[in-house]
């Protein structure tokens, strides 16, 4: 099985297999923007699917929210982000790049084949300057008289302004949590590594508003959560661990915070961010804004302003760590096989019908009828094109864990062949019971094949 996997190995089988293509590559791309193709669609459907599960669905004491991406540009001011969401920003006159200033040991300088020196007589370095990461736009038809706003960051602050309307109307008191899925943009000065540091992104986060007195026990109970939530969909625990991080390295407001790291082509790199964020947003909130967002007991006997639990996550660096995870290279008879060993909840198509001889009309009739009958509740594919061996190539390359291939045998006693992707065990089966059968695999428990 394949351990060291590369970034180049994943953009090439996204490429290959229409996960992931470049953003508007007929006219030239748009450095470090993406569009998905259709497993990466559905790959992105069930990560944040199982993401609102945990969250959502399998708790009572959380709700959702889906707030605006242009909001009143106040609310960066009262967050900090107008103030302090910064980088600091370097130019090399060298080779005309730009880089950040705290990440020179990394940069890539482009005059130089090995990393950039930072300081050499071949690099002339600007004076660092400080640049904001916010996208910033207008409101209005006319840019001079439109009101300056930006396009988020972060979810969060969504949450935090919409508190007490989600306080009353959803009849909560703490500790619950709010939840949103959305898009947030950050012009970051330095992107790359495919998925891992984009522009524009998708974030999966949660604001837990709890008691000050319980913030600590909450926070370690949603670190461990969320380190259980990714073995529990495939992840392999030596490539997790958590890091705590040290009182210089956390934001001012923050009272612990804690990366979910992966061990990532690049290396060990923040996959999640769990953090005790404090009494901060509520209160800067309810200074900027006059509201006071704050919880009150029945008839006045609590009142306090919350703190708040986050665990934050982009889905683009779920997708990434798990299609690495999962990735695999073998020999089988001879030949090459790459796989994708995801978790059955995860894999963009639960099973492929695949008629043995796609000329055979009867063959191809009953493989349709059941197509047709599977599709109603699982997200499956029909593929007659080619031999069967390319044609389980193909399913085994976007992560497909079933397949149920029509042959003779089936002609004379409705019977067909269910293969393994993992495995490759192949049984046979009634094919009035596909469905049933199908359905009982995807719900058994399951733990990835591959070992370190």
């Amino acid at each position: 099985m394949a351990d060291d996997v590369t970034m180049d190995q994943i953009v090439s089988l996204c490429r290959r297999r229409g996960f992931v293509f470049p953003s508007s590559e007929i006219y030239g791309g748009l450095g470090s923007t993406f569009d998905y193709g259709h497993y990466g669609v559905l790959t992105k459907n069930n990560i944040r699917g199982r993401w609102l599960e945990a969250m959502v669905q399998e708790r009572d004491d959380i709700v959702l929210i889906d707030s605006a991406i242009i909001l009143h540009p106040r609310v960066w001011e009262a967050s900090g982000h107008v103030e302090g969401f910064t980088d600091p920003l370097v130019d090399c006159r060298t080779c005309k790049l730009r880089f950040r200033a705290d990440q020179l040991e990394s940069a890539q300088c482009g005059r130089k084949p090995s990393r950039h020196p930072g300081g050499t007589p071949d690099c002339d370095l600007t004076e660092a300057r400080q640049f904001n990461l916010m996208f910033q736009t207008t409101v209005g038809p006319i840019e001079e008289a439109g009101a300056k706003a930006f396009l988020r960051p972060e979810t969060a602050q969504g949450i935090f302004i919409n508190f007490k309307n989600v306080l009353q109307l959803a009849r909560r008191q703490p500790p619950f949590g709010i939840a949103q899925v959305g898009k947030s943009f950050r012009n970051e000065i330095t992107p790359g590594n495919f998925l891992f540091r984009v522009r524009e992104f998708e974030q999966m986060e949660m604001e837990f508003f709890v008691p000050p007195a319980e913030a600590e026990q909450w926070y370690r109970y949603w670190v461990d959560a969320r380190f259980d939530w990714y073995l529990r969909y495939g992840l392999r625990r030596s490539r997790l661990r958590v890091r705590e991080h040290g009182e210089e390295e956390r934001s001012h407001y923050s009272q612990g915070t804690s990366d979910i790291e992966y061990d990532y082509p690049i290396g060990w790199s923040e996959l999640e961010g769990v953090a005790n964020r404090g009494d901060f947003d509520l209160t800067r909130h309810t200074e900027f804004s006059g509201t006071k967002l704050e919880f009150v007991g029945l008839e006045g006997t609590a009142r306090y302003v919350p703190w708040v639990i986050e665990p934050a996550v982009s889905i683009e660096r779920i997708f990434v760590a798990m299609l690495v995870d999962a990735y695999d290279e073998e020999e089988i008879a001879g030949r090459e096989r790459t796989v994708l060993r995801l978790h059955p909840a995860i894999a963009p198509v639960k099973a492929a019908v695949l008629p043995l001889i796609a000329k055979d009309p009867g063959m191809v009739e009953k493989a349709r009828a059941l197509y047709e009958e599977l599709r109603r509740s699982e997200v499956v594919e029909y593929d007659e094109g080619g031999a069967i061996g390319r044609r389980y190539r193909r399913q085994d390359e976007i992560g497909t864990p079933f397949a149920f291939t029509i042959d003779g045998q089936t002609l004379e006693d409705d019977t067909v062949t269910i293969r393994e992707r993992d495995s490759l065990v192949q049984e046979r089966v009634a094919i009035g019971q596909v469905g049933a059968k199908l359905t009982e695999e995807l719900r058994k428990p399951w733990t990835t094949p591959k070992t370190d």
